[in-house]
């Protein structure tokens, strides 16, 4: 008889990967990696613990019964093609979407990260964006928006659609059969969600740290002068 799994919610009871995965099965975890992938409203959805705890409910029996190979096969394909739809949707949308208002489910402040990390990091960073909560939802628009090379995309969303959507499920399948992670699960899935936003904390403190060695007021109007230009470029393509 599988082994009851009970998770910590991190957050609302709809938001806990158990929750979501004993209402919706596979089907509901699809489609959620499909919308975080690339629909911009789904950056708050969860990514990494739910397919860690995907993995593990796999291995353990309790609401999933399909075979490993199948629910990595699908979750990667969910996870390429969420990027493909953000890919397009920044081509249809362009600039329209740094001039589109803060609301509920959509922050400025997010698009912008999202540019920055796809300005940084290139090409890789379609792969290494899977890795990193919200910036994995609004680095394929940006890209689309930037009118990466179409075949480019493809070939660095399909590397990292398995790193991540695989690569992650395997981990809690393989993880999920030790007795130490079943009986901490809770504290293995909030490391999981730190790990995750380590990146962002990082780029967070760095800019702190940065302003407290004192910015000139030259630097900052520099600053200040980078973000406009960036913007004024979009909108005006």
């Amino acid at each position: 008889m599988p082994t009851p799994i009970t998770t910590l919610a991190l957050g609302p009871e709809w938001l806990d990967p158990e929750w979501l995965i004993s209402t919706f099965g596979l089907l509901g975890i699809l489609a959620i990696v499909f919308a975080e992938s690339g629909l911009f409203f789904g950056f708050f959805l969860p990514g990494d613990s739910l397919l860690f705890t995907a993995g593990l409910l796999t291995a353990d029996g309790k609401y999933i019964t399909h075979p490993l190979w199948l629910v990595c096969l699908l979750i990667t394909i969910a996870a390429i093609a969420g990027d493909q739809v953000g890919y397009l949707f920044g081509r249809k949308v362009g600039p329209a979407l740094f001039r589109r208002p803060n609301s509920r489910f959509f922050k400025q402040e997010h698009v912008i990260k999202a540019h920055d990390f796809f300005e940084k990091y290139g090409a890789r960073s379609i792969v290494l964006a899977r890795f990193v909560p919200i910036v994995r939802t609004f680095t394929p628009i940006v890209a689309g928006v930037s009118k990466m090379n179409y075949r480019t995309f493809v070939i660095y969303n399909v590397i990292g659609g398995i790193l991540w959507g695989t690569g992650v499920t395997v981990l809690g399948y393989f993880l999920g059969q030790i007795p130490f992670v079943k009986a901490n699960i809770e504290m293995i899935l909030i490391g999981i969600v730190v790990v995750s936003v380590l990146p962002i904390v990082f780029e967070l403190l760095r800019a702190r740290m940065a302003a407290k060695r004192g910015t000139t007021l030259a630097e900052k109007a520099a600053a200040e002068r980078a973000i406009q230009e960036t913007q004024q470029h979009y909108r005006g393509n």
